[in-house]
């Protein structure tokens, strides 16, 4: 494993450990070049899946994107970080099992949208008002009483 500190390739893993929804193996390294220690993680990944975005452009599904949308969007709502991997974990699983090499983005989208809307509807709320691209205030307040008439039933 290459060194993201010197660029060395070659490191040694200190520590594995299963993650705590059993999806990946975190392995503590240790550079053989400069002795900096960094963090990876192992996942399985079933097959090969290509996201097709609105515009018709491809691209190999990253799962960081994702991570980085969930943990934007759960951002100071006091959400453990345990509970977004699972969130990803899962959307991840689906995407998957799926069995399609190609997904649209927008597909992506709304499994994620469906996660959210279970562990936070704050969460759920922000997300939206990016993947749905709300331009007013009138969008929000629209989607909210949507959320919140929702949650009455």
């Amino acid at each position: 494993m290459r060194c993201p500190f010197c660029a060395h390739d070659d490191s040694q893993v200190k520590d594995s450990r299963p993650t705590e929804d059993n999806t990946a193996i975190r392995r503590r390294r240790q550079c053989d070049g400069c002795g900096a220690r960094f963090t990876t993680f192992e996942r399985v990944q079933l097959r090969e899946v290509t996201v097709v975005k609105s515009d018709g452009t491809r691209e190999s599904f990253d799962r960081s994107k994702i991570d980085q949308s969930v943990a934007l969007a759960c951002r100071k709502r006091g959400i453990a970080q345990e509970r977004m991997d699972q969130l990803v974990s899962g959307v991840q699983r689906q995407i998957e099992t799926l069995g399609e090499s190609e997904v649209p983005a927008k597909a992506i989208g709304e499994m994620v949208m469906e996660g959210l809307r279970a562990l936070d509807t704050v969460a759920y709320i922000r997300f939206a008002s990016v993947y749905r691209d709300f331009t007013e205030a009138r969008d929000f307040e629209e989607f909210a009483s949507t959320v919140r008439d929702a949650g009455k039933g």
